[in-house]
């Protein structure tokens, strides 16, 4: 099995990996339903095999037709392509992410939101500090 990172994907994985985990679990044919510009239903068939080959997905067979799931849960994808950010786009520095999610946000973010960040902050500061 192959890493199980983002940055070996196509464009099309990529895609089909989003609608994947939107869904939860998908058939061919719901991921040609939510793919833009969508290829034929026998290449979205290809790609979730690929996809499986790869490590990303797994699959079970319900009937004639075979329904995809992703093997690594939301949260761990999550983290996979926030590390691969870090490191492609911020040169490793989390002070950087943070900030600008911070301008991307701007105007968005609650009082509540900002005072939970901020007791994050904390907890993250005390946790470096027993250490």
């Amino acid at each position: 099995m192959s890493r199980r990172t983002i940055e070996h994907l196509s464009r099309r994985e990529r895609q089909i990996m989003d609608i994947v985990y939107r869904l939860g679990t998908a058939l061919v044919s719901e991921v040609l339903k939510a793919i833009p510009d969508p290829p034929s239903y026998s290449t979205v068939r290809a790609l979730l095999g690929v996809l499986v080959e790869k490590g990303h997905l797994n699959y079970v067979r319900r009937g004639r037709a075979y329904s995809y799931m992703p093997i690594l849960s939301p949260a761990k994808a999550r983290q996979s392509a926030l590390k691969h950010a870090l490191r492609t786009f911020f040169n490793g520095s989390v002070e950087g992410v943070v900030v600008t999610l911070l301008d991307v946000a701007a105007g968005r973010l609650t009082d509540d939101e900002l005072d939970r960040l901020e007791r994050i902050i904390r907890e993250k500061r005390g946790e470096e500090r027993k250490r």
